[in-house]
């Protein structure tokens, strides 16, 4: 895989995120992006526990595919679909099925920073929101999206060690 595209989400109430051409990353992510911290409150992605339990943070990082967003894209009837309308971090290339990749992946860069993926970053009609007020379409497209996104969506994932990813950096998959 290739890193195309780095981005962070850290303008108040906005989901969406803006490039930056490198991405210093610590044990706790992305320092200023809305999803850094090395912990996080439970919602309702953490069922198993009361609500507002402080947790480790495995979901620090948003990545996507160039190829899984084309064939969102498609479905959507949409020319392209931008990776930062969906508030991602990472943009790659060559992962025709990143979003499949197994839990506790790692994605070593070659930088050597590493990441660990938690799982599948669940398609949500919040981002289908972003994606429909970006291309000026109504509220159905939100609903669609959640459909036409299911398994290819990314994933999320933690630092497992901190480092520089910069645009054009290899990342390999490492089974664990």
């Amino acid at each position: 895989m290739e890193l195309v595209a780095l981005g962070i989400a850290d303008q108040p109430r906005s989901f969406l995120t803006r490039e930056l051409p490198l991405a210093v990353l610590s044990y706790a992510g992305l320092e200023g992006d809305r999803h850094a911290g090395l912990t996080l409150k439970a919602g309702v992605r953490q069922q198993h526990v009361p609500k507002g339990t402080e947790l480790r943070n495995t979901r620090q990082l948003s990545l996507v595919s160039e190829e899984e967003l084309a064939l969102i894209a498609k479905d959507l009837g949409l020319a392209r679909l931008d990776w930062r309308w969906l508030g991602a971090n990472v943009l790659v290339r060559g992962a025709p099925s990143l979003t499949r990749l197994a839990p506790g992946t790692r994605l070593v860069a070659s930088s050597g920073a590493v990441l660990v993926i938690d799982g599948e970053n669940e398609p949500c009609r919040k981002a289908g929101r972003a994606i429909a007020d970006a291309v000026g379409a109504d509220e159905a497209l939100a609903s669609r999206f959640v459909k036409a996104a299911h398994q290819r969506r990314g994933l999320v994932a933690w630092v497992e060690r901190p480092g520089l990813l910069r645009v054009g950096d290899a990342v390999a998959a490492v089974a664990r």
